[in-house]
């Protein structure tokens, strides 16, 4: 059989995998969005939980909505690292194809077709790099109870940018050895296939290379017009904030990186052009939301978290902290 062939041969089955600590409060929205995609299973890797999300992910998984894994990181690890190691061997156990690693703060937007479709276009990659589109704070400054991240922060820049657009990777599990953040590695293929979500063909040296999180030509990776990842790594300026209390997943704390006017917030938080192609859903998510909300553990659950974030904001938000965390003059 050729390789072509072993690649199309067996039916595919899609998983979203992301590494979480402490987002209880987007939990629910950031599952609806991608279940309603059509990924099954999802599998949400926790570790170090304080707002109760790791109860929550237990509700919904015990309604099937969910697959929870809570890890104990090894001394040393990276979390998302040592959490997509259980990720890849829950998913060889059961027999999933394909996983996408994303962060809670992703959203796949389909802009054009369906997942069914983007597999279509794609089935001869062992990569689907799917690029990054940055979207600001769009002046939120503090979250509320029922917000909706996707329908609230409606601005976002213009396009992904060539050389500077990160990708995060949808691919094929049985091609690889291991998955960091933004790639999967050692490859278990020859010459692995690498393409964007319009099936243009991509370098695959990334993929040889655990610090790359861009593929090259630069900018054949950030034009995609069917797929790319809306990225809301601000939300509000306070969840902003409040990375500082729990550092990043590569075991990162105390970091200058989540302070406002930083570097990365200046890059991150872009609101040049309204963008709504995923807040025209809310609607449709809404409702998927008021009918999990119907199980009481859920609710309940849900409503814990909410209640530590608001409780930790207040402690750790104070005006020395806020001052602390800020560079030059932010409106407040």
């Amino acid at each position: 059989m050729s390789d072509a062939q072993d690649k199309t041969s067996y039916a595919r089955r899609i998983a979203l995998a992301a590494c979480m600590r402490n987002e209880g409060i987007f939990v629910l929205e950031w599952l609806a969005h991608h279940r309603a995609l059509g990924f099954d299973p999802v599998i949400v890797v926790t570790n170090d939980i304080t707002d109760g999300s790791d109860t929550l992910l237990d509700a919904l998984a015990a309604k099937g909505l969910v697959t929870h894994i809570a890890q104990t990181v090894p001394a040393g690890a990276a979390p998302q690292d040592s959490g997509m190691d259980r990720v890849l061997r829950h998913a060889r156990d059961r027999g999933i194809s394909h996983i996408l690693h994303i962060d809670s703060d992703e959203f796949l937007a389909l802009l054009d077709g369906s997942l069914a479709d983007l597999m279509t276009r794609t089935e001869q990659a062992d990569v689907v790099a799917v690029p990054w589109r940055a979207f600001g704070d769009s002046g939120v400054t503090h979250w509320s109870p029922g917000d909706l991240v996707t329908e609230r922060n409606t601005h976002a820049e213009a396009a992904p940018v060539p050389r500077e657009t990160k990708t995060k990777c949808l691919f094929r599990v049985a091609s690889f050895a291991r998955a960091t953040d933004h790639n999967p590695l050692d490859p278990q293929v020859d010459d692995p296939v690498v393409m964007t979500p319009d099936a243009e063909l991509l370098d695959n040296r990334t993929l040889y290379n655990a610090k790359s999180a861009r593929f090259r030509p630069h900018y054949i990776a950030a034009r995609p017009k069917t797929a790319q990842l809306f990225h809301y790594a601000i939300r509000a300026q306070d969840c902003f904030l409040m990375k500082n209390d729990r550092g990043d997943g590569q075991g990162r704390q105390g970091e200058a990186k989540y302070h406002l006017n930083s570097a990365w917030h200046r890059k991150a938080n872009r609101n040049e052009v309204e963008e709504r192609a995923l807040a025209d859903c809310a609607p449709a998510l809404r409702k998927t939301l008021a009918e999990w909300r119907a199980d009481p553990a859920i609710a309940k659950a849900e409503k814990a978290c909410q209640d530590w974030f608001i409780a930790r904001r207040a402690q750790l938000l104070t005006p020395e902290n806020r001052a602390a965390w800020t560079r030059g003059k932010v409106s407040i």
